[in-house]
């Protein structure tokens, strides 16, 4: 099955600065120094003029691809097999209960 592709062609001359590198700070929930925000804004420019730069590429008659190569996976029968007791799977556990691993506290409300 041959499929047809229509090339879309579009340059985003997008403007890096400061007011962006803090809005995706935001929304990550992260934090940058001066410093920081230069390098970050350098390095978002240079990842955009990358992808400009592939727009020049003549895909004309290239076929999309579903995978990298012609490999496909390979998947074994779903088989039930054996397992460790409750009991044998606790016996090395720092810390338990009769039916749980016992851990710190990671999320705190």
């Amino acid at each position: 099955m041959k499929l047809a592709v229509n090339r879309i062609r579009y340059f985003c001359l997008m403007e890096v600065n400061d007011q962006m590198v803090d809005k995706l700070a935001t929304l990550a929930r992260l934090r940058f120094n001066e410093r920081e925000t230069a390098s970050i804004k350098n390095d978002l420019q240079k990842m955009i003029a990358f992808v400009q730069k592939m727009d020049e590429v003549d895909t004309a008659g290239v076929e999309p691809l579903q995978h990298m190569s012609s490999c496909r996976n390979v998947w074994r029968e779903d088989e039930v097999q054996g397992s460790c007791s409750k009991k044998e799977a606790l016996q090395n556990a720092a810390q338990h209960n009769d039916d749980f691993f016992m851990v710190p506290t990671m999320i705190k409300k």
